[in-house]
């Protein structure tokens, strides 16, 4: 499980964004999260991948309870959550070959040996060519970008994935490529989703079940 209890969050202790929020995601379940921009729903979704740490509130990943966050968090903590945000261009490194860019938890977790298979089972997978490996991110779209993120999100063959916003700087059918790829990973692996936007068509079609920011209480999570 991954639980959320009443958490209070945001980037000024005075001025929180989030406010005693609790959410249960479970494994192989796909909860949407839907919200206007602004109301805190992508800062909440940052407490869930342990990026940033809460106020107020506890987090317990895989029944184990979260205590440091970032690059402090256990190693198993951190790499059992893949996370893709919204704008692919402010989460790469713009230094990075897209080969590198999706191979980089490989390399950072001490698992080169395994970046071949990996690259092999992904880069197809997302939609990516091998012509396109050698780019750095200036030099493709942003949907294949996005692509790229996608793959590093799931290099690691994450248990939980998160994704903020994924499809919203892309067109249809890119979009609706990169949802089948994360479903075809959780058809495969079980992984449990939350899919973070503002589009509730999309959320409703994607998504076990939505719950809309407003009414993020207690109750209504756990339904």
């Amino acid at each position: 499980m991954l639980e959320l209890h009443d958490i209070t969050a945001g980037y000024d202790r005075k001025a929180p964004v989030v406010r005693n929020a609790t959410l249960t995601l479970a494994p192989g379940q796909s909860l949407g999260l839907l919200g206007p921009s602004g109301c805190g729903k992508s800062t909440l979704a940052r407490v869930a991948a342990l990026l940033h740490r809460p106020d107020t509130g506890a987090v317990t990943l895989d029944g184990a309870p979260v205590r440091r966050w970032r690059h402090h968090a256990p190693r198993a903590q951190r790499t059992a959550i893949g996370v893709v945000f919204q704008q692919p261009r402010f989460s790469a490194d713009p230094r990075l070959r897209l080969t590198d860019l999706i191979t980089e938890p490989l390399r950072a977790t001490g698992r080169r040996d395994d970046i071949p298979l990996r690259l092999a089972e992904l880069v197809p997978s997302v939609g990516l060519t091998a012509d396109l490996l050698g780019r750095r991110p200036h030099e493709v779209s942003d949907g294949q970008l996005q692509r790229a993120c996608l793959a590093r999100a799931l290099v690691l063959r994450p248990r939980w994935l998160i994704c903020d916003e994924m499809t919203s700087m892309l067109d249809a059918s890119t979009a609706a490529a990169l949802v089948a790829a994360v479903e075809d990973y959780r058809t495969a692996t079980g992984a449990g989703l939350l899919a973070v936007g503002h589009d509730q068509v999309l959320l409703d079609r994607w998504c076990d079940r939505t719950v809309h920011w407003q009414k993020l209480t207690a109750a209504e999570a756990r339904e």
